[in-house]
């Protein structure tokens, strides 16, 4: 897995200049824990479902975009502040309990200090990132840097799987010298629709899901820096 990975970054066609970092299950070990949080509200609207179930079902999405896939289910329509209120409870168990994918940090400053520019880009709210990073000490680094889903709905566009938020978190470098980091479809297939590469961040299997969507798989967080290095000695 680790191979395929070094040969695409020895093979880009234009120098490496942007990493787009996905927030949940690639920096923050978050994923289990918003499971939990969203499982438990949609079975007290009607729809019995465990973590687990969530997480199958909504894994990639925004709160957003999960609405419609509830809402038909349960055959009525959500209060107007469900979102908010379900916001609120998914930031605050962030807060008390989330922790940082192991080495998250060191591969932010490696990259940083390779002379890259990077961002994350993250169908969670703002609300909640500041829930994450906080906890775990990462707020300092990452100011600045973080483009959430909420941004484009506000302006009439989609969060992933649509391309609108890894082209707004790119701004003005080209799709083509951007690699994005993700560990989901819907973040797989927003970096395909945006013309970006991606790795695909796969601790726990050999990744055949994200390889099937366009990705190229990697098991180890700590491979990234050596990647992004591989990529750019490989312009130079």
């Amino acid at each position: 897995m680790s191979h395929a990975a070094f040969h695409a970054m020895r093979s880009r066609r234009v120098r490496l200049a942007m990493v787009i970092f996905d927030c949940d299950g690639v920096l923050i070990d978050s994923e289990s824990l918003c499971d939990r949080v969203v499982a438990a509200e949609v079975t007290s609207l009607g729809w019995a479902m465990t973590a687990e179930e969530s997480g199958q079902n909504f894994l990639g999405l925004s709160f957003h975009d999960m609405c419609p896939l509830i809402e038909a289910r349960i055959g009525r329509t959500l209060p107007d502040d469900w979102i908010a209120a379900l916001t609120a409870k998914v930031a605050a168990t962030m807060a008390e309990e989330v922790e940082m994918v192991t080495g998250a940090r060191a591969v932010l400053e490696e990259t940083t200090a390779l002379g890259l520019s990077w961002r994350i880009a993250s169908n969670s709210s703002h609300q909640e990132m500041a829930a994450k990073f906080g906890r775990t000490g990462m707020d300092d680094l990452v100011a600045g840097r973080l483009h959430s889903s909420e941004d484009m709905i506000a302006l009439g566009r989609r969060g992933k799987p649509a391309p609108d938020l890894f082209l707004a978190a790119a701004g003005n470098v080209p799709p083509e010298a951007c690699v994005v980091i993700e560990d989901s479809l819907h973040g797989v297939r927003a970096a395909q629709a945006a013309g970006m590469q991606c790795l695909g961040y796969s601790p726990h299997g050999d990744g055949a899901h994200l390889a099937a969507a366009g990705a190229v798989p990697f098991h180890d967080l700590m491979l990234l820096p050596p990647l992004f290095r591989t990529a750019l000695e490989a312009r130079q």
